[in-house]
């Protein structure tokens, strides 16, 4: 193994943290609709995505290249501030997390090291083209992309199957689902656990203990890749229970169309190298599933509260991460002081979760609130056929009897 000194034992630590988080924070995209659809159980589906996760990479090495070698100039990164960014990610991945919203780690991730990189070493330091070209383009046309994909996806899923015995459909489709989760998991583990890859080989280089322009080590692979698989197990309730419950009701059609469109744009993106958020593909497909199916509607409240935070996620992590580098240019106790204030809201984050605790036993119990628009639609949807006889069975009050005063004289016939 290279030479590791204490402070790039720390950076290292610390990046494997952020995958950490990066685990549970997104173990949502994979399992949210296949919980919450009842394909799988959800102690279950989040130990196959860990699974899967792992393997996932193990598969390609191009996200990380592009972290390592190409957002930022990679010659004059001190690990001081690849530690800044790492501590800009997780806090806002732990924010997120506590109120129950999917944004994206990887935006996080990029945001802190932007940030960080331009606190100490100036906009020069940070190359303009990768981060519009395989950062910021991506995160436009994901969601979109896989939205209406998985919005035509599922109206031939429905058109297919409109013929077949319902109980029947719904189970092929739940094999279907479980299927296609397995293959957002391992779309995942090649797209976010790279990541983690890329910074931890940035530090590296930063840190002289390998060459410029250096692939990932294949420890530090699966040093990611473990510590990716370990967050997804314990899994992100809350934010599965929004992405399953709060965006819209999926029927099994719905989620294996959703998981299938977002696992086919997540592993494309791989391939090319963008550094693409699973979090903005996965919830563009399960928006694009809802309004697929005929009826269905989508929380827009909620998309709207993810999409400010996606707007977010980039300045937010940047100002965190610019921030922690300002103050671990004082030397070791600046960089003792941003551990200790890492660690503390960490811990108060964590402690804040507690009062409300959501896991495995109640992630479908509740769900999401409609919106304004969303009650609109539904008034205006016809009720499904079979249901309109039972509606007016049910309104159309029975004659009254007619009333009798006892007082009145009886009458003889």
């Amino acid at each position: 193994m290279e030479h590791i000194t204490l402070l790039l034992g720390i950076v290292i630590v610390t990046a494997l943290v952020f995958d950490f988080t990066n685990g549970f924070h997104d173990t949502a995209n994979a399992m949210a609709t296949t919980i919450s659809t009842g394909a799988l159980k959800p102690k279950v589906a989040v130990a196959m995505s860990a699974a899967l996760n792992l393997v996932g990479a193990f598969l390609s090495v191009e996200v990380a290249n592009t972290i390592s070698k190409g957002l930022v100039d990679e010659t004059g990164i001190r690990p001081e501030v690849i530690f800044a960014a790492l501590v800009g990610a997780i806090l806002w991945n732990l924010v997120t997390w506590l109120v129950g919203l999917p944004s994206s780690s990887s935006h996080a991730l990029m945001g802190g090291l932007v940030g960080a990189t331009i606190a100490s070493a100036g906009t020069g330091a940070v190359h303009g083209d990768v981060l519009v070209g395989k950062v910021l383009l991506p995160a436009v046309a994901a969601p979109i992309v896989a939205g209406l994909a998985a919005m035509l996806a599922t109206r031939l899923s429905y058109k297919l199957s409109g013929g077949a015995d319902t109980k029947a459909t719904k189970k092929g489709y739940r094999a279907g689902q479980i299927a296609s989760a397995g293959l957002v998991s391992l779309a995942h583990g090649t797209n976010d656990a790279q990541k983690t890859m890329g910074i931890i080989t940035l530090a590296l280089v930063a840190g002289g203990a390998v060459a410029p322009d250096s692939d990932p080590p294949v420890w530090v692979i699966l040093s990611a890749g473990l510590a990716i698989a370990l967050g997804t197990y314990l899994g992100g309730w809350r934010i599965i229970r929004t992405m399953g419950k709060g965006l819209t009701d999926l029927q099994p059609q719905q989620g294996f169309a959703a998981q299938t469109s977002a696992a086919t744009v997540i592993l494309a993106s791989s391939h090319i190298g963008f550094s693409l958020s699973t979090t903005h593909s996965v919830s563009g497909s399960v928006m694009g599933a809802g309004l697929g199916r005929k009826g269905g509607v989508v929380r827009w409240s909620t998309a709207t509260r993810m999409v400010v935070a996606w707007v977010l996620t980039l300045p937010a992590a940047a100002l965190v991460g610019a921030g922690a580098e300002w103050v671990t240019g004082f030397g070791a106790w600046g960089t003792a002081l941003v551990a200790a204030f890492l660690v503390g809201s960490s811990f108060a984050i964590w402690r804040r979760s507690r009062r409300e605790v959501i896991d495995h036993n109640n992630v479908n119990d509740a769900e999401e609130p409609a919106g304004v628009v969303t009650q609109a639609i539904a008034a205006v949807t016809p009720p499904p056929a079979g249901t309109v006889a039972e509606g007016l069975t049910a309104t159309i009050p029975a004659p009254a009897e007619p009333a009798v005063n006892p007082s009145a004289p009886s009458r003889v016939a």
